[in-house]
């Protein structure tokens, strides 16, 4: 490995060689001949001139390189100086490569040596113009997009310019002096521009300079070892040893040339590469502030998810703007240091990795510590990281505020000790308490009344007892003032008095951990005895109805607690006080009740900032448990909810509040206590000490099932549907477990937003295209998901039946579903599980009852989601006849609630807007019945009791009556929608009977039913004479021959069957169970038949039986109807009325005469198309 290590830096020191040898005989060349007469007459020739001025400003490149140096060397060029400037600088800015920058030095250099006075000053002036950096004003007046774009496309122009420079300043061209390279001109115009560049955007033009010619400009030289940073290591590990061990090796390698050899003098170098190594000392500072921002707004992205369970959109894209240009910054960081063979800067990761955010995983469990888990078990002290920061993590004043403002002269060595002692004075107070709680639960006896009493709460009663009579007078609220403030004005100077009147002021506004940590900062800056007792005096005088402020002031009071003792003390003692006057006036419920509470939660989150002394509050517990009635049930609950769980799960209070708790359960269990102290009291003692349950398992999914939930749960908007359709186009849709989870997200549109149900619509109807089996299994879901609703009725669903419905709607806007599917959906909304499918007032159904308007809501939101399609053609009679069935369906319930009475009339008024609702069940009765009339009607059918119902498998005559008119006509709107990608469903073969009654026999055809007979034979006619006109008749008799089986076949076909169609031969009792087909086909031109053999109950058979039947009533009646016209036209004539103009009876005469001769008996040719 170290042998191709040193093998390849050989290599790159040969390379480094032959580029200074070029170089040097480059500008030995230029010194030589710089200013020298050409020996040969030069062409003067415009054409040519404009030619070579064109070729440099399309490139100095290779391509270009021998055709400009000959004319060069060939024209004479004086006229044209300043042009050709002109045109190199432009050319130079298209050489990508370093054979292009080669060509144009080389180009450059011819240049100089014909014109050095006129071209070389002009052409370093506009090189110098090009390298400049850019205007901060003109900077400052772009937007931050802007800016950007303008700073890339400045790097895109400077990068060859800058690389064309260092090469004129190496080959003699550009100088510092005559005698001098230019190598402090190049140091200067990229000092100018990194010192103009605040955003580092001309960083990427200091590396690429550095990767080329850091050796003649800055003299650093490839160590014999690599030093580029290993792809696995982290940014800031590389060793001090390794750097000492590159600059040991960059000193001790042997130099490639001797210094009078040396293009830029050795004074240059070292300036220049202290340059670069104090500009990589800044930029590693920027990218260590970087990494510490970065890492600050992680550590706040995950606050804000833990107080708000998820990330905003504007923080997370602040987030990912900072993340990519920390990124871009560490990636040119690493690259510079690698080419100044520099190390890293070293950047802490701890924080990083251990609270980042990662969306989409359960980072709740990590938030208290290593014991995460015994603590979640147990339930933990506080409730969620949020509260344990709030009480927890105080900030420590002497980081703020000077120590003598603190009373802190020094680092006391006894404070320690006395702390030690405070601790353990409050333990033996604490264990002094426990063991009197102990004796109380030995001694207890259980009165007449059910309730444990002891000698000591027997005393204490009545020392209260006493006191309540000797304090029968009025007795003032504790807390409030005894003398009002004056309200005079202060004249005096500005001082700490009213600074500190300002900060009193200000506090009932500090509703905020900030604002109340700053607080406490400004208090300790005005502390003095004085204004403890101010501070101490105001915290008396909250009022009662603003217990919100309580934990922010117990905050306040914790901060302070700590340098300023007094100010706790004196608070708890104000609120013993004030608790033992309300014991003694428990008897006052209603008055003092505000007072109870903020006393009890004041102590509360006191005691949970342990400023309260534990003793203290639990003294308090037991004084209450000793007169367990009235006012001090609910100050028991009180305290429970507010301290309880902090003290059953802190160490020194473990025990002896365990044992209150169990006192305070067996009081309770043999107390008469009323409804609404017991509800107190569970709910205080489950919240403090809360049932111990499993951890909830989470369900585990792989990497692809959770990305394509993130994918439709998480990402998918109006914004991102194209980039979430292509990410799903890119699945592996031959892999069955990617279909599954797809078809399981698409078919459960509950999962999403609402407002999302459409977007997903969309992403089907977009998949179709690709995957049409997906789309229509989808469909077959939701379908059978509305199905299910309907006969389970279950409330828990209602939500799913809901975005269900919708989803459907959705489906048909985007042409996946017909209306037809969209119909009988509503249909069957309002007649599944009814009788006869007709809803009737007083017969409730077990699964739509009375009072139930579910089904209402679900065809509101369909209506609202799909019914503006329907407003023309076929489409408009059948909403129609829907709403007046729905109207009836509503009016069968019972009175709707104001909701679903409001949302039916906007969903009603949205789709027909002058619709007449009506008042009874008897008008919708009528207006159903005329409807199914009418439509019987006009399908021609006979709805006899002896026939069979040939209606579906629901037997609902109101269904059956609705398939059929949606069977009915189909007018152009209708056509249109066979265009979608799923047409029309053809309807399931029905026997029906035709109406042949006595009056029709009789009457004849209206005079519209002539009309339109007239129109279709004029257009039958004309038709069938353009169509004979194109074909000839050799092509018609072709065409006829072969769209008929030979005649042979025919004849034996007919012969088979009577003109009833009734088989006369004796085969069909041998074949009564199939029907025969023949199927005719044609090879070559020889055409052939076969008979195929159907069973009679398969769909085919029925279908052709049908049609038959129905062909055979339709000969009979038109029979009867010819008949009838002789009959009457005999008539006419021997009454002497006579009418040489054909008339429309005549020609409907012959017309029906004619079907009668084609009579179409016998077996029926199919035709297989595909």
């Amino acid at each position: 490995m170290d042998a191709d290590l040193n093998g390849a830096v050989q290599a790159k020191v040969d390379e480094e060689q032959a580029r200074r040898a070029k170089r040097a005989a480059l500008k030995e060349l230029n010194v030589a001949e710089a200013g020298k007469e050409p020996s040969k007459a030069l062409d003067s020739s415009l054409k040519r001139h404009t030619a070579l001025i064109k070729r440099m400003r399309q490139s100095l490149g290779a391509e270009n390189h021998d055709q400009i140096l000959k004319d060069i060397h060939s024209l004479s060029l004086e006229k044209y100086v300043d042009e050709i400037v002109g045109a190199v600088v432009e050319g130079i800015s298209r050489c990508k490569t370093e054979k292009d920058v080669w060509s144009a030095v080389e180009i450059i250099s011819a240049m100089h040596r014909r014109f050095p006075k006129t071209f070389t000053p002009a052409l370093v002036s506009a090189l110098a113009a090009a390298l400049a950096a850019p205007s901060r004003s003109a900077l400052a007046a772009l937007s931050p997009e802007q800016r950007e774009k303008e700073d890339s496309a400045r790097v895109a122009r400077q990068r060859p310019v800058l690389r064309v420079c260092a090469e004129l300043a190496l080959v003699g061209i550009i100088k510092d002096a005559p005698d001098r390279s230019g190598g402090e001109w190049i140091m200067k115009v990229v000092r100018d521009l990194l010192s103009n560049d605040p955003s580092l955007s001309s960083l990427p033009l200091l590396l690429v300079f550095l990767k080329s010619y850091s050796r003649p400009f800055l003299g650093i030289v490839p160590p014999t070892q690599s030093k580029q940073i290993a792809a696995n290591s982290e940014p800031g590990t590389l060793s001090d040893a390794a750097s000492e061990e590159a600059t040991k090796t960059n000193n001790a390698f042997p130099a490639l040339v001797k210094e009078d050899e040396e293009l830029v003098e050795k004074e240059i170098r070292d300036r220049f590469k202290r340059m670069c190594e104090g500009y990589f000392e800044n930029v590693a500072k920027k990218l260590v502030i970087e990494h510490n921002r970065l890492q600050e707004q992680d550590r706040r992205n995950h606050e804000a998810y833990i107080r708000s369970g998820e990330i905003f959109e504007d923080r997370q894209q602040a987030y990912e703007k900072m993340t990519k240009s920390y990124e871009k910054l560490l990636a040119s960081c690493q690259s510079l240091s690698e080419l100044l063979y520099l190390p890293m800067p070293t950047l802490k990761t701890a924080t990083q990795k251990t609270e980042s955010i990662q969306i989409g995983l359960n980072t709740g469990s990590s938030l208290l510590g290593g014991d995460a888990d015994d603590m979640a078990a147990s339930g933990g002290k506080w409730e969620d990281e949020e509260e344990r920061r709030f009480y927890e993590e105080i900030p420590d004043l002497k980081d703020y505020v000077p120590r003598s403002m603190l009373g802190i002269e020094g680092d006391n060595p006894d404070e320690s000790d006395d702390g030690k002692e405070k601790e353990r004075m409050e333990k033996e107070m604490v264990e002094e308490e426990f063991r009197k709680l102990e004796e109380e639960l030995a001694e207890m006896n259980i009165g007449e009344d059910g309730q444990g009493v002891s000698a000591e709460s027997n005393k204490m009663s009545e020392d209260l007892n006493g006191d309540d009579d000797a304090d029968n007078a009025h007795t003032p609220t504790p807390g409030t003032p005894k003398e009002s403030p004056s309200t005079t004005p202060q004249l005096a100077p500005q001082g700490p008095s009213q600074l500190l009147t300002a900060l009193l002021v200000r506090l009932p506004d500090a509703t905020n951990r900030s604002l109340i940590d700053q607080a406490a900062v400004d208090f300790a800056f005005l502390n003095s005895k004085a204004a403890r007792k101010r501070l101490v005096k105001f915290m008396g005088q909250i009022p009662k109805s603003r217990t919100d402020l309580l934990p922010h002031y117990s905050r306040l009071i914790a901060i302070l607690n700590r340098y300023m003792p007094d100010i706790g003390n004196d608070i708890v003692t104000m609120l013993g006080e004030e608790f033992r006057y309300l014991q003694r006036k428990r008897n006052v419920v209603k008055e003092l009740s505000e007072v109870r509470l903020r006393n009890i939660t004041f102590l509360s989150n006191l005691t949970k900032f342990r400023v309260v002394p534990p003793h203290v509050i639990l003294h308090m517990f037991k004084v209450c448990l000793d007169d367990f009635s009235g006012t001090n049930v609910e100050n028991l609950a009180l305290l429970m909810e507010g301290c309880g769980r902090f003290l059953l799960r802190s160490e020194d209070t473990r025990e002896p509040f365990a044992k209150m708790i169990e006192l305070m359960r067996r009081k309770q269990s043999m107390a008469h206590l009323d409804q609404r102290q017991l509800l107190l009291l569970e709910n205080a003692y489950y919240q403090c000490n809360p049932p111990e349950r499993t951890a909830r398992q989470v369900k585990e999914r792989t990497p692809m099932e959770l990305f394509i939930r993130h994918l439709i749960y998480d990402v998918l908007t109006k914004k991102t549907i194209d980039k979430v359709l292509k990410l799903l186009r890119k699945l592996d849709w031959n892999d069955r477990l990617v279909l599954r989870t797809l078809h399981k997200v698409f078919t459960k549109p509950w999962k999403i937003k609402y407002g999302h149900v459409s977007l997903l619509a969309m992403l089907t109807y977009d998949l179709h295209r690709y995957h049409p089996a997906f789309s229509i299994g989808v469909v077959d879901q939701v379908l059978e998901d509305i199905r299910r609703g309907l006969e389970t009725n279950m409330y828990s669903m209602n939500q799913r039946r809901i975005a269900s419905i919708k989803f459907l709607g959705e489906l048909y806007i985007y042409r996946l579903v017909s209306s037809g599917i969209i119909f009988d959906t509503l249909w069957t909304l309002v007649t599944f599980g009814h009788p006869e499918g007709r809803p009737i007032p007083g017969q409730p159904s077990p699964v739509d009852m009375p009072d139930d308007f579910f089904r209402i809501r679900l065809v509101c939101v369909l209506l609202d989601t799909c019914g503006m399609c329907f407003d023309r053609g076929s489409q408009l009679k059948k909403l129609d006849n829907f709403l007046t069935f729905f109207q009836l369906y509503v009016l069968a319930k019972e009175p709707l609630p104001m909701d679903v009475e409001f949302m039916l009339t906007d969903s009603l008024e949205a789709v027909r807007p002058k619709l007449v609702m009506f008042k009874t069940y008897d008008e919708a009765a009528l207006a159903v019945e005329e409807m199914f009339a009418t439509a019987y009607q006009n399908a021609g059918i006979v709805t006899s009791d002896g026939g069979d119902d040939s209606g579906d498998d629901s037997g609902d005559e109101d269904e059956e009556g609705n398939e059929r008119m949606g069977r009915g006509d189909e007018d152009e709107d209708e056509q249109a929608q066979l265009e979608s990608p799923i047409d029309e469903r053809a309807p399931s073969p029905e026997a029906v009977l035709l109406r042949s009654s006595q009056s029709q026999e009789i009457v004849g055809p209206t005079e519209e039913d002539e009309a339109d007979f007239a129109k279709e034979l004029a257009r039958l006619v004309t038709d069938t004479s353009t169509e004979a006109r194109k074909i000839d008749k050799k092509t018609a008799l072709a065409l006829w021959d072969t769209a008929l089986p030979p005649p042979v076949v025919r004849k034996k076909k007919n012969d088979e069957y009577d003109e009833d169609g009734e088989v006369v031969n004796g085969e069909a009792s041998e074949d009564a169970g199939v029907m025969k087909f023949t199927l005719f086909t044609k090879r070559g031109n020889k055409p052939q038949t076969r008979q195929i053999a159907i069973p009679a109950e398969s769909t085919l058979a029925i279908q052709t039986r049908t049609a038959q039947m129905q062909d055979k009533v339709e000969q009979q009646h038109l029979k009867r109807l010819v008949l009838n016209y002789e009959q009457r036209e005999e008539a006419e004539e021997l009454k002497g009325e006579s009418n040489p103009v054909c008339t429309s009876s005549m020609r409907y005469n012959c017309s029906t005469s004619a079907l009668e001769a084609r009579s179409r008996q016998g077996p029926i040719k199919i035709r297989l198309a595909g």
